[in-house]
């Protein structure tokens, strides 16, 4: 009889997880295998001549200057963008946190550039940063500003630091939205428990409301790093037919070694090694954020 239920368990079991993990193998193992097969070769990818290689695309990877800069890039998004984001996102969920008429509307508004497609979002910014008729540019003469007024916004020296801004003000209403979907699940005693003892609202957020979300805010920030690092679409299109080489990251140099330029380079084994280093520098990433975020779970 005990057997027959665990065998009936495992069938059950096995025919909810068979699909999912058919699906996961087929469209995520399986390409993550042929692309460290494809990354030991070189090819060009239109072709059947693919030489073997080994471990050269790596080898002259780890030479390759564009790279390492293209990786900085990559980890300054990561790394900078990340802070920033998360430091306003603190500052408004602890703002809206307090129950007042409009809370939903403001985080409607706040989230909004999330539902809007990067290619207008970068157009959109294109025009803020326009040099000659921008609204940045508009606003900073009508103030006065006049050395202001003359900023390029997107020469090669600005840019970077430019669209930093504009992607902490696309993601920042996705990670608010977030962490206040994490506070409204405390239950609404503690907070005035903590008021009758006499804390702050400073007090309240750094010591109630942080605490009780911290496994919110550990996936949140696992989430910016794997956004943050195969950043494409928003730099690709904003910056016109190819971003500026100090706008490269990981992803953008990924493409153009593959199929971009208006002079294909078409390195497709090199491409998919830069792929393939890119999962592994993702990887890392999660391993280390869930160990150093790791603490022990708070129930309430």
């Amino acid at each position: 009889m005990i057997r027959s239920m665990r065998r009936e368990r495992r069938f059950v079991t096995a025919l909810f997880i068979g699909p999912a993990l058919a699906i996961y193998l087929i469209f995520f193992i399986f390409p993550a295998i042929q692309a460290l097969w494809t990354s030991l070769y070189d090819w060009r990818g239109f072709t059947e001549d693919a030489t073997f290689v080994g471990l050269k695309n790596f080898s002259e990877m780890s030479r390759d200057n564009q790279f390492w800069a293209s990786l900085g890039n990559t980890l300054g998004i990561v790394f900078f963008g990340g802070l920033a984001v998360f430091a306003l996102a603190f500052v408004f969920t602890a703002l809206l946190d307090s129950h007042f008429k409009g809370r939903k509307f403001f985080r409607a508004v706040i989230f909004m550039p999330n539902v809007i497609a990067p290619v207008a979002l970068a157009t959109l910014w294109g025009f803020i940063y326009n040099p000659r008729f921008g609204l940045l540019n508009s606003f900073a003469r009508a103030l006065g500003l006049e050395d202001l007024a003359i900023t390029t916004w997107m020469a090669p020296d600005t840019i970077y630091w430019s669209v930093m801004v504009a992607l902490v003000w696309i993601y920042v209403g996705f990670y608010t939205v977030l962490l206040m979907a994490g506070v409204d699940k405390i239950p609404q005693e503690m907070f005035e428990a903590a008021q009758i003892e006499g804390a702050s609202g400073f007090q309240i957020f750094t010591r109630v409301t942080i605490p009780m979300i911290w496994d919110v805010i550990a996936v949140g920030v696992v989430l910016w790093g794997i956004t943050a690092l195969k950043m494409f679409e928003f730099l690709y299109a904003i910056s016109g037919i190819l971003p500026p080489r100090e706008l490269w990251t990981v992803s953008i140099y990924l493409y153009v070694m593959g199929f971009g330029k208006r002079d294909p380079i078409f390195r497709l084994g090199y491409a998919t090694a830069i792929g393939v280093a890119l999962l592994l520098v993702v990887i890392v990433f999660i391993i280390l954020v869930r160990r150093l975020l790791r603490r022990e779970a708070l129930e309430f």
